[in-house]
């Protein structure tokens, strides 16, 4: 019998922090089924599923995974896990955006026109950056160090590294990260930095071609039992990179 194998269309988080590399071997054992992950920012993955180029979407955008929800292309979201954003940047901090408020350090970015590299992606990460500016008095004035890489997690942590600047970085890729030169978490702790995942099967009625069992398979055990606990299982030097927090 053939090899049975779904597409999940997700983020590049959920792939750069290592997560899919201990998840999908597991589901493997568990179902038999083989997995490709298409990686790509949160707002690309949702186009893919959209277009029903992919079984399963895993993502971290809430209000845009309610909107793929609320136009039919899936019936039901999921939420898995979540874990944090942070603001990395250089340990001296020239900007002194140090603290646990992530608002009161975009302003201080602005207004000492900080080198930011943004990802620029439409990704999960840079739609959260774009909420946060959006708090800010002024969104427009991001400083004149305001750079966009449209580029994944890794890249804008290796631009940020290489040119002493901030970015806003998803805890999961950071602790993954090697090349950090002298970045460090500068803003942490700060509740509008929770990042949550959610899981959906894209739509079998809207997309014939979806499969829908082995899909259907796939968000089951990621949010059962036996999938939460491989989550939550994941660490790298002792520090858990994700938090599962399904809801039967």
């Amino acid at each position: 019998m053939a090899q049975s194998s779904i597409v999940i269309a997700s983020t590049t988080s959920t792939e750069q922090s290592g997560l899919f590399a201990h998840l999908l071997p597991e589901f493997k054992k568990a179902s038999g089924i083989d997995v490709k992950v298409v990686a790509l920012g949160t707002g690309q993955a949702i186009d893919m599923a959209r277009r029903g180029d992919a079984d399963v979407l895993f993502v971290h955008d809430k209000p845009a995974e309610e909107k793929f929800v609320a136009d039919g292309f899936a019936a039901k979201r999921f939420e898995v896990m979540y874990n944090d954003f942070i603001l990395v940047g250089p340990k001296a901090d020239p900007a002194a955006t140090k603290g646990n408020d992530i608002v009161a350090a975009f302003k201080k970015l602005s207004a000492g026109n900080a080198p930011f590299v943004s990802r620029g992606d439409k990704s999960g990460t840079h739609a959260a950056e774009l909420r946060f500016w959006k708090m800010t008095d002024n969104e427009a004035a991001k400083g004149s160090g305001y750079k966009e890489c449209g580029c994944g997690m890794g890249p804008a942590l290796n631009m940020a590294a290489s040119t002493g600047g901030y970015v806003l970085a998803d805890r999961g890729t950071w602790l993954n990260f090697k090349n950090r030169a002298d970045l460090a978490v500068l803003v942490e702790g700060d509740k509008r930095l929770f990042n949550q995942y959610g899981v959906m099967l894209v739509s079998p009625a809207k997309f014939p071609n979806v499969k829908a069992a082995e899909g259907q398979k796939f968000v089951d055990w990621v949010t059962g039992a036996a999938g939460q606990k491989v989550i939550a299982d994941y660490k790298i030097g002792g520090e858990q990179l994700f938090f599962p927090n399904a809801s039967k």
